[in-house]
Order: structure tokens, then sequence, then C-alpha cells
């Protein structure tokens, strides 16, 4: 009998529609679909996706509860013994969802999850534990070769087949260590990579350290009366219960939450869960940390244009630069494909 897999795919490669259709419900189909009709074809009878899950990527941005309790749903009908996602490429939007499936299924079955992304895509360094990232070109453009790998690693998972490195097999490191038996000690292999760097020969680090982006200042807004302008904080401000359960330090996600039809923050309705300094003066008045009541005196005077519908919330203290530069990539993604012109970001 073939492995059963169930793959998660947005509205996009379902056939849906483009941004049009970025709210699109999420719907369980039973087969393959869009990418997933020659992901199957390279399982080669060995696996089949019994069941496609369809998601918007506005969709699951702004509803990841319900989205994934819907993905539980599925997950519990379907059964799979492995979850695929993607591929993504660079998406941000749709690697985040992907990232958020594999790392569910894995919660709730134990099975493993494959995904495919692009190095520059946020969602890597937030979900490379928690799954397998295979790495793709940056477009639809590397579709063939993207499927490929991913059929490929997703039956030696299925199969238990040993896995060698994770560059040998072509996804992102999972930031777990196994150890080898080598024809050489370590200290030869040092001095051969050291005599392979001075004479410009090709030579791969036993130890690879990330170098922390940098990124260029935007221009200047020359028109606020027309601009769309976001809010952002670092300062952990959330709905009371932090409904994300975003740590209050060393944080691994971020929230986003609707700011429509309010004036101001208020008191007890959202709070802090910032570690790292004393939240009482924010919780007293959460506006001193995402001004909206002083945004929309700017909003009403014609100052500014308008404020974005959602504001952008995380802690700052103790944060990874990685998962920081993560977080940084995705909401610029989500502004970007919202138009919004401009964010303010407080800090604590």
């Amino acid at each position: 009998m073939a492995y059963r897999a169930l793959h998660y795919i947005n509205q996009f490669f379902a056939g849906i529609g483009g941004e049009d259709a970025a709210g699109f419900a999420p719907e369980t189909r039973t087969g393959a679909l869009g990418p997933g009709v020659q992901l199957q074809a390279y399982f080669g009878g060995e696996a089949e996706i019994s069941a496609t899950f369809i998601c918007g990527d506005n969709y699951f941005a702004t509803n990841r509860d319900e989205s994934l309790a819907l993905l539980a749903v599925a997950l519990e009908q379907c059964k799979p013994d492995l979850i695929i996602a993607g591929p993504s490429f660079y998406a941000g939007r749709y690697g985040f969802a992907c990232g958020h499936a594999i790392r569910e299924a894995g919660r709730l079955l134990g099975i493993p999850g494959v995904a495919g992304m692009s190095e520059d895509s946020p969602a890597v360094e937030m979900f490379r534990e928690d799954g397998f990232i295979v790495s793709t070109g940056a477009s639809a453009r590397s579709m063939k070769s993207a499927l490929e790998r991913m059929a490929s690693l997703a039956k030696k998972l299925l199969k238990g087949e040993q896995l060698g490195t994770a560059e040998g097999e072509g996804y992102f490191h999972r930031r777990k260590r196994a150890n080898f038996f080598m024809e050489k000690n370590g200290g030869e292999r040092a001095v051969d990579m050291l005599l392979a760097k001075i004479t410009g020969e090709a030579f791969v680090s036993e130890y690879t350290q990330r170098i922390p982006e940098k990124a260029a200042p935007a221009p200047r807004v020359a028109d606020l009366t027309g601009a769309t302008i976001a809010l952002l904080n670092t300062g952990g401000l959330v709905p009371a219960g932090n409904p994300d359960r975003i740590e209050g330090s060393a944080a691994t996600k971020f929230g986003v939450y609707p700011l429509e039809g309010l004036s101001e923050l208020e008191a007890g309705k959202v709070v802090s869960v910032h570690g790292g300094y004393d939240t009482t003066f924010c919780d007293e008045n959460p506006n001193r940390i995402v001004p909206l009541d002083v945004m929309r005196e700017l909003e009403r005077e014609g100052i500014i244009g308008k404020i974005h519908d959602f504001y952008y919330s995380t802690v700052g203290t103790g944060a990874s630069t990685s998962n920081a530069e993560a977080f940084g990539r995705d909401i610029a993604l989500i502004l970007n494909n919202a138009h919004v012109d401009a964010a303010i970001m407080v800090s604590t």
C-alpha cells in the first residue's frame, strides 16, 4: 500500500485566483491538485496525495488559529504519513502558512513535514527546526526541480532511510548535529580548508555562521496626506490573554491585531507581555506603545492619509538576529502587499 500524504497549497496554486482570492477560506479536496499532480508523479507510486488542503494567504495570516484548527480536522480525516507544503519559493505569507502547517502536523500526529522555500524566505529561519525545508529558487520557474527534490526527500522520510547531510540532501540545516566518522581528524581537515582558502580553491566550512543582513534605509515619504501608515512595536503589546502566546523574551513569533473601527487602545483589553521593562505605564495606557489615539487625530486632521487596519507586535528583548530578520521580512511583505506607504516602529 502506498504511503499517504496531505498537501498544503495556497489559493494561487490551487487555481482559484491571485490577490483577489487571497481571502479564500480553508477547504480540503480529495486527491492531488495543482503542483501536487506532478509531485505525485515524482512519488513513482510509492506515495499518494490523498488530500489537498487549500487556504488563501491573507486568510491564513489574519485567521491563523481558525486555519490551523481546520487543518487539524483535515489531518484527522486523512491520517497521512507525511505532510508536504508548497513549494512557496520566496513568497512570505505563503511560506509562513507552509511552515505553520508542517509544524502543526508534527505536533498533532508526529509525522514528518517537507516544505520548499528559497533561502531568502523569512519562513526558513522561523520553521527550519520544525520540518525539512528544501531549498528552491525564488520563483515558480524552479517548480520542476523543487518538486523533484521534495518528492525524493519525502520518500526517504516515509521509508525511514538514513539521511545524509543537509547540504547533500538539499534542505536547510535544522540545527541538529550528528556524529560522523571521517578519514582525517579535525586538525588535518582545518589545515586543508585553510590551504584551499589561501589558494582560492573551493571548500565548505564545517561550521557555518550566518552574517546579519544590512538593510538600507527606505526613502522618506514626500507627501503624508495620502499615505497609509502602519503601526509596529517590539514592546509586546497584545490582546488580553495573549492569544498567539508570544514569549516574554526571545520571541519566536509576532502577532497581527486589528485596529479598524478603534479610536484608541483600551487599558485592560490590550496588555504588554514584554519581559524586559516595567509594563505598568503601558498597561495603564497601551497607546504609549501603539500610539493609535494620536495617529487618529492626525488622520482626522488630514495630516496623514489613513492608518493601516492592523498593528504588528513582538517582543524585542533577547530576540535572535535570525528571528528578528525573519519577522521584518515577513511583515514587510505583508505591508507591501497591502500598499502601506510607511510604518512607525515603537521600541522600548
